[in-house]
């Protein structure tokens, strides 16, 4: 098996290629914006033997999923996944759920299939596996490849060094704390989150999830309210910049 991360220009979240011996799977697409050079990415990945089975989604914002009605009909109108409650919301096109409006753009009306807790997708030689990680949207779902420890987040996980925001409709704090308490149960062996580089080895992932977790449990401490001396948020962001600012990367080791 493959698996290829496509980071994110711009706006757009990482999108990830599950690449099996009997299926390939699209994990988040993008906005918009970049979803022609999105095709030409993932076309270049592939080769000319092989096409995209399905994509699924973590969530219904923009920059996950905007570009994916574009990359499903690229590949043949391939079927695209979401939880089942954004389904309407896609289909519709919704402006303002979708976030589509926090970056002048348009949502296309996108047909989609409804993912649950639990659902596996099997790839030939391994199995992805959906998890439900609401927090930051009520629809918000993960992805976990449990043979080779891989998972995607989507939004509940930003970046190792920005925490995501709970403080939109279907926001909620504690269940922000209760999905990252999930991910650090399955214990994987690497992170993709939304934006940036993956986050890999056990040290590196406990010390990330931990800082997340203690600074949310905190924040529950101060009645739901982030530090006031962290910037406002933009309005395009799903995250929240730290002041100071956490590391990005893993500190190398002095001794």
């Amino acid at each position: 098996m493959r698996i290829i991360r496509l980071p994110g220009i711009h706006h757009d979240a990482n999108a990830v290629i599950f690449s099996g011996s009997d299926s390939t799977i699209l994990v988040d697409a993008g906005t918009t914006w970049y979803q022609m050079l999105q095709v030409e990415r993932i076309t270049g990945h592939l080769g000319k033997d092989l096409n995209l089975d399905r994509i699924m989604l973590t969530s219904q914002r923009y920059p996950f999923a905007g570009g994916a009605k574009h990359v499903s009909e690229k590949f043949g109108n391939i079927p695209i996944h979401i939880h089942s409650d954004a389904v309407s919301i896609m289909q519709t096109g919704d402006f303002y759920s979708t976030w589509a409006n926090r970056y002048d753009s348009d949502m296309p009306s996108t047909e989609c299939e409804p993912l649950s807790q639990g659902d596996s997708f099997k790839l030939g030689d391994g199995e992805l596996v959906a998890l439900s990680l609401p927090g930051h949207s009520p629809d918000g779902m993960g992805f976990f490849e449990k043979d080779r420890g891989v998972l995607v987040t989507g939004a509940i996980l930003p970046r190792a060094d920005n925490p995501s925001r709970w403080d939109m409709p279907g926001g909620s704090l504690p269940e922000m704390v209760t999905s990252l308490k999930t991910i650090h149960d399955l214990s994987p062996s690497s992170i993709v989150p939304a934006r940036g580089p993956a986050i890999r080895g056990n040290h590196r992932i406990d010390e990330v999830l931990n800082q997340h977790i203690n600074f949310l449990e905190a924040c529950l401490d101060n009645d739901g309210e982030a530090p006031r001396s962290w910037p406002r948020p933009a309005r395009t962001a799903y995250f929240l910049v730290s002041d100071p600012p956490w590391s990005l990367l893993e500190k190398e080791s002095s001794s």
